[in-house]
């Protein structure tokens, strides 16, 4: 089941993905010290590639919301996910998360796998309520990681 309001983005959104994206790290930027590499990602190539799916706001068609992924022979990883402030406590991370597990599963992969900044203490707390599981805490340049997968099977 696919969620009819998030949708491949398209080369005209590029400028929203970018917006988006933004709005949603950008407040981590203090916290963890560095730049949040969603932030720096290159946008136009991911959409390009066909990695970037995003949610409309419903009557405006305005960028809400997005996941950026990429597929492997065993699982679906989940580059990032990010919701307009604007749009936090309506559901469309949930939505989001959903779709993730959708695609996943229409592309027959067994399993999410994901990674978050321990900075970002939220996030420790939203994942496992949907079904993440711990798989190690490690440390990339600088970058201070903890690592989920989802077992869909």
């Amino acid at each position: 089941m696919t969620d009819d309001a998030i949708r491949p983005a398209a080369a005209a959104d590029v400028p929203a993905v970018k917006a988006v994206t933004d709005a949603a790290y950008h407040h981590y930027i203090e916290r963890i010290g560095v730049v949040p590499q969603p932030m720096e990602a290159d946008h136009a190539a991911n959409v390009a590639a066909g990695r970037v799916f995003v949610m409309d706001e419903p009557g405006t068609g305005r960028v809400i919301g997005l996941v950026v992924l990429e597929a492997y022979e065993d699982h679906l990883f989940l580059d990032s996910i990010a919701v307009h402030p604007d749009a936090h406590g309506k559901g469309v991370g949930r939505r989001l998360l959903e779709f993730v597990d959708a695609h996943a599963r229409a592309l027959r992969l067994p399993e999410v796998r994901l990674y978050t900044n321990a900075m970002m203490w939220e996030n420790q707390k939203i994942y496992p309520k949907f079904g993440y599981e711990v798989v190690e805490r490690r440390v990339d340049g600088p970058y201070d990681r903890i690592h989920y997968r989802k077992r869909l099977i």
